[in-house]
């Protein structure tokens, strides 16, 4: 068995067929196709509720829950983008580049994702991830005076 060195670490196997623990190629491609995924779904959900938001409003929609109707859209696909290109990085983060400056790159990232994450809820839903709605209406948007 043939093994590679990198740094003072020995990694993996290079004679083997498919993929094998420390074999960093596979790891680094998943966490390429991760990171489009989450594009992906990012421009996707984007695209979803902008037209969401115009079928609404040309179909007589009240504007205040139109609007409220396309930040909860938008908000999930964005969410959802932002887990999954954590993901990516933990993974690169951890099976590739395992430096301390890294690291610590990847704890602020996460962190200001994570910032992002909380916004995109309180916009949304008018309320922190953390705290419950009050009532059951309490999430559903109240129609604006001029809707009526």
């Amino acid at each position: 068995m043939t093994r590679r060195v990198v740094g003072e670490i020995a990694f993996g196997s290079e004679t083997s067929d498919g993929p094998q623990i420390g074999d960093w190629e596979l790891a680094r491609n998943v966490s390429e196709w991760i990171e489009v995924l989450a594009i992906s779904i990012i421009a996707i959900s984007v695209v979803i509720a902008m037209a969401q938001l115009a079928r609404s409003v040309f179909t007589g929609g009240r504007g205040r829950q139109a609007y409220s109707e396309f930040k909860r859209s938008f908000s999930t696909g964005v969410l959802l983008g932002l887990d999954l290109l954590i993901a990516a990085d933990i993974i690169r983060t951890v099976t590739l580049d395992q430096t301390l400056e890294n690291v610590a790159a990847l704890g602020l990232l996460v962190v200001v994702r994570t910032f992002l994450a909380w916004s995109l809820v309180l916009e949304a839903d008018g309320r922190w991830p953390w705290q419950q709605p009050t009532s059951p209406q309490a999430d559903v948007a109240k129609p604006d005076e001029d809707d009526r």
